[in-house]
């Protein structure tokens, strides 16, 4: 069995996967736009009953990050994108690799608990990257 998670942008899915390339180094590995499906959608398609996606718009994408892949779209338009009640968590190899990575999505972001020590972790920091992904950054300590 696999679960991964799959990203909504609402029209912003390119810009977005462009952000995790530079700041992640994320890699894309499919990218499909609306007009290149198959099947078009007709209006009366789109959310509800509206009129179908823009073509251009990113219908499916994969892209990986290190070793997981992510899946994202820009959706059927549906309102601006809400991410809650979900976190991706990033394990660095490093602390300074991890303050690299929390400083490069808090760019434009928000910044939900500073990076700093604890009980469970050299560094670890909460932050919202400038879609409203939340992302947890750690650096983790060694299990006694």
């Amino acid at each position: 069995m696999l679960v991964q998670s799959y990203l909504f942008f609402n029209g912003r899915c390119e810009e977005a996967i462009e952000f995790y390339r530079k700041t992640l180094g994320a890699q894309v590995t499919m990218m499909m736009r609306f007009k290149e499906n198959p099947e078009p959608m007709a209006d009366g398609c789109g959310p509800g009953g509206g009129p179908a996606p823009d073509p251009n718009s990113v219908m499916h994408a994969s892209f990986k990050i290190g070793e997981t892949e992510l899946m994202a779209s820009d959706g059927m338009g549906g309102g601006k994108p809400e991410f809650k009640g979900i976190s991706l968590s990033l394990t660095a190899p490093s602390d300074a690799e991890a303050r690299r990575l929390f400083n490069a999505l808090a760019d434009g972001g928000k910044v939900e608990m500073p990076m700093g020590e604890t009980f469970f972790a050299s560094s670890f920091g909460m932050v919202a990257d400038r879609f409203g992904v939340s992302w947890m950054v750690i650096m983790p300590k060694p299990m006694p």
